[in-house]
């Protein structure tokens, strides 16, 4: 079981990974709220940078729910076959379209429930929905965050929503919604899931890994003679 972080370091420990990125943003390209909610359905086992070489396009023939329902699977999988599992993605952004216009009008639901009813939509969809976009403090808990939660000691648990749960109860209210992404772009960029470039983490002092990865010989600064 991986060590606990001290509740007390908590607050530090975000304060320091959210240096420079008081107001964090999804990395995800998006106008509006069913746009967010269609990108983050691509997404899934999929990065970001490859679902936004691919939404331009078809946010441009299906900028809302109607075009999008319109559009069918069978138009809107030549627009995301750059992406993995594109067939079955297809399939669930064209049927949630059809939902979205049949039970909520075609607006983007801000329920939790009403969200995981839509195809394709789970546990962790929704949280990034709800979060972005109607400002909950909800944790939605990807490979990153999950990663982090158990490495760090921040949020130990043997399933993500043991982590989500963990992080929810652990982290202050008022943190829980930048940290979201703060934790997020953390493990993308510092806390990476091979080698975690501790030497360089603005949160290593609160940090309860064990492990931390010491200053590469090519980072170590030269020493000259006298």
């Amino acid at each position: 079981m991986p060590k606990l972080m001290k509740r007390a370091d908590i607050p530090a420990f975000l304060t320091a990974i959210a240096a420079g990125n008081p107001d964090p943003k999804t990395e995800l390209h998006y106008q509006t709220p069913f746009q967010l909610l269609v990108a983050v359905v691509l997404s899934a086992q999929t990065t970001d940078v490859a679902v936004n070489k691919v939404t331009p396009a078809l946010f441009t023939a299906a900028p809302d729910a109607a075009a999008m329902a319109a559009l069918a699977a069978e138009g809107i999988g030549p627009f995301i076959k750059s992406i993995g599992l594109w067939q079955s993605k297809a399939k669930n952004v064209a049927a949630l379209a059809a939902q979205l216009l049949a039970q909520h009008g075609g607006a983007v639901p801000g329920s939790r429930e009403a969200l995981e009813a839509l195809p394709g939509v789970g546990r962790k969809t929704a949280n990034v929905v709800l979060n972005e976009i109607f400002g909950e403090p909800t944790m939605a808990v990807d490979t990153h965050i999950f990663r982090l939660g158990n490495r760090t000691g921040i949020a130990p648990g043997a399933t993500p929503r043991a982590v989500e749960d963990q992080l929810v109860k652990r982290i202050p209210k008022e943190m829980l919604k930048p940290a979201h992404l703060w934790l997020i772009l953390h493990g993308r960029y510092l806390c990476k899931a091979r080698t975690p470039e501790c030497w360089r983490c603005p949160g290593a002092a609160w940090c309860a890994y064990p492990d931390k990865t010491p200053v590469p010989a090519a980072q170590k600064p030269r020493r000259t003679g006298s």
